[in-house]
């Protein structure tokens, strides 16, 4: 996990068969940083209810495009999307 300008807040290692999804709340739990993250943005893999609703508990806003074979109401808009834009950050840090 890291901060918008793409410095690490938080890492977790775990096996390479693990969901993303169950990982996200693990990472906060470890964050070097006292202040909760505002939003959190990810790839479709964390378009979940269930994380939304988790998160939002913790006054977290998660902004993820939404995978084609979703069922129920569209939860994100234009607006919170272009924030997604961002997301290459994280995509390029790397370790070492």
């Amino acid at each position: 996990m890291t901060e918008k300008r793409g410095r690490p807040i938080g890492v977790l290692i775990c096996s390479a068969s693990c969901h993303e999804v169950g990982l996200v709340e693990p990472t906060l739990d470890v964050c070097f940083v006292s202040e909760t993250p505002a939003v959190l943005i990810g790839d479709k893999a964390y378009d979940s209810d269930p994380l939304d609703v988790s998160l939002r508990g913790r006054g977290i806003e998660m902004v993820a495009p939404h995978k084609k074979n979703r069922k129920r109401v569209a939860t994100q808009d234009g607006r919170r999307l272009r924030r997604y834009k961002h997301r290459f950050k994280v995509e390029r840090f790397s370790v070492g």
